[in-house]
């Protein structure tokens, strides 16, 4: 057998790997564009605390979904589980601030809002 057959295959690969992974990448890229511009308060806006609330929402459905079907993750359920609390604070603060906009955005995520 050839002796470089064996890393041809493992290019061959990666390659296929780095394929899929852009798709997916790009995807992401998308959706993260279209929450900007839907919560966001101006144009670009990613910083607000809407933003970061609906942003850290679609990644806490994405890993639920993913834990669902690979339980054993603890890794990963230890970020999730971070994410999560993140998103608490970060409600907690904008429920001072600007209350109206509180119920906007637990409406529209469909979050359950805290006692």
């Amino acid at each position: 057998m050839n002796q470089h057959a064996p890393q041809r295959f493992a290019e061959v690969r990666q390659h296929g790997k780095r394929k899929c992974k852009s798709k997916l990448m790009e995807k992401q890229k998308m959706d993260k564009k279209e929450i900007i511009a839907k919560f966001g308060r101006a144009a670009g806006d990613t910083g607000s605390p809407e933003v970061q609330v609906a942003l850290l929402s679609a990644r806490i459905v994405a890993l639920t979904e993913h834990l669902k079907a690979n339980k054993k993750d603890h890794s990963t359920r230890r970020g999730l589980l971070a994410m999560v609390a993140r998103r608490k604070k970060l409600l907690a603060y904008l429920a001072g601030e600007n209350y109206p906009k509180y119920i906007e955005i637990t409406d529209a995520l469909k979050i359950r809002r805290a006692k």
